[in-house]
């Protein structure tokens, strides 16, 4: 951790980590077995410890990506392998924390559409915390990451598909109401509150939901013709996902002392919603260009939940993918040499994993957004594309499965570019 002065306050640059655990294969075509994937994770994970990252972070998916290539509807035909062999992120949570004595661990993220939905998500987190909290000297928080999900076809299977024509034309649009509703009621659940659909949040669709004229014509003309109406309406009510009686999640007691929550949406009306039940931090994609960045802590300075203290800039964690190579046996231009291949071969097997599906300029994006080169390279480029009190989340198994090379980055990351971003901030 980097500390300094700014504007005559104490303030620190953090540093955690984010891990895959993406049984894909890399850029020379490893896959590795599961048992590889989760050994590699978990001496990751130890030394990320041993070498002070603040939060490990974890993703999660579900369902099988082969699979899913044989759908009507794939979401990701040209995949291959597994984008994720994490399915219960509480159950490893618990593991790792177990395993290590000062990191914190998070998801990023939890899809609380998948698995029950929102009502056996939110029961899972309390128990985990239940369990995490049972010594009273455990301080270290659980960050829960949620939202949609970034894979569509893992929450298919638990109803969320359109179920009529109104619902078809809608979905682009619709799908992020559903969340919304998702999301009130797995923060009230958390927050303790007893619970009926009745007093959820509805789903009314106007054209301000959708991104062109065009887009809600479809929708007014499904409506139209689905409810025999006589003109096209202005707003369109939609029926709840989610349908119950009085209920209330146990445990109950759970220390929600220990407890963060973080939201995986930029959409700033559904952040502003959500922090209207709870104080709900967010996480920006390695994507994001900066402006949307600075407009989302300006926005979130103003609609932070006030039970979560003052809006920081540590409060949205920046993911960064990490290209660093400090290989001891190369000279420092062939290390930046080495390193700007590596990145290119492992953007290049995303892109190739992923095309159709994200736009090539995002992808460029994330080339110019990561963090590529030797030690002196890499520190440059954060003191360059990263505010002093920033809190960066390093991605460095992207595509790798040299777990020995994994940690030898992440050693020399926090060793040797820590150090130096730190003794450049104070010379300033």
């Amino acid at each position: 951790m980097m500390w300094f002065r700014l504007e005559g306050l104490l303030t620190a640059m953090e540093h955690d980590i984010f891990f895959s655990i993406s049984q894909t294969p890399d850029s020379a075509g490893l896959i590795p077995t599961e048992q590889e994937m989760f050994a590699n994770y978990f001496q990751q994970l130890e030394r990320a410890d041993e070498l002070g990252f603040g939060v490990g972070w974890i993703a999660q998916s579900h369902l099988s990506t082969e699979i899913q290539k044989m759908n009507s509807k794939p979401v990701v035909p040209h995949w291959q392998g597994e984008v994720g062999l994490c399915t219960d992120f509480p159950q490893l949570a618990m593991e790792s924390f177990r395993r290590t004595k000062n990191i914190e661990i998070g998801s990023a993220v939890v899809s609380i559409l998948a698995s029950g939905g929102p009502i056996a998500q939110a029961e899972r987190i309390a128990n985990t915390l239940q369990l995490h909290g049972l010594n009273q000297e455990e301080n270290r928080k659980l960050h829960v990451g949620f939202s949609a999900g970034r894979f569509e076809f893992m929450a298919r299977p638990y109803g969320i598909t359109p179920r009529n024509s109104i619902e078809e034309a809608a979905w682009p649009a619709l799908r992020g109401q559903i969340f919304m509703e998702a999301g009130d009621i797995f923060l009230r659940l958390l927050r303790g509150d007893i619970l009926n659909s009745d007093m959820t949040r509805s789903t009314i669709l106007r054209r301000e939901n959708f991104r062109s004229d065009e887009d809600w014509e479809k929708v007014q003309q499904a409506a139209i013709e689905f409810e025999g109406l006589n003109a096209a309406p202005e707003e369109i009510e939609i029926p709840k996902r989610y349908v119950f009686e009085d209920l209330k999640i146990i445990p109950q007691n759970f220390r929600r002392e220990l407890l963060e929550m973080v939201a995986g949406t930029h959409d700033p009306k559904t952040q502003v919603f959500l922090n209207t039940i709870l104080p709900v931090k967010v996480f920006n994609l390695s994507i994001t260009k900066p402006e949307i960045i600075d407009a989302t802590h300006e926005r979130m300075r103003e609609s932070f939940h006030p039970d979560g203290g003052i809006w920081e800039r540590r409060d949205m964690p920046r993911t960064s993918f990490v290209f660093l190579n400090a290989e001891q046996d190369l000279t420092s231009e062939q290390q930046s040499a080495a390193a700007n291949a590596e990145a290119k071969a492992a953007l290049g097997a995303y892109w190739n994993a992923l095309e159709g599906t994200i736009d090539p300029s995002k992808v460029q994006n994330a080339a110019q957004n990561a963090l590529i080169g030797n030690v002196e390279e890499v520190a440059q480029q954060i003191l360059e594309r990263f505010h002093p009190q920033d809190r960066i989340m390093a991605w460095f198994d992207f595509f790798n499965h040299d777990s020995n090379r994994v940690c030898r980055d992440m050693t020399a990351y926090m060793e040797q570019v820590v150090p130096l971003v730190e003794k450049q901030l104070a010379e300033r």
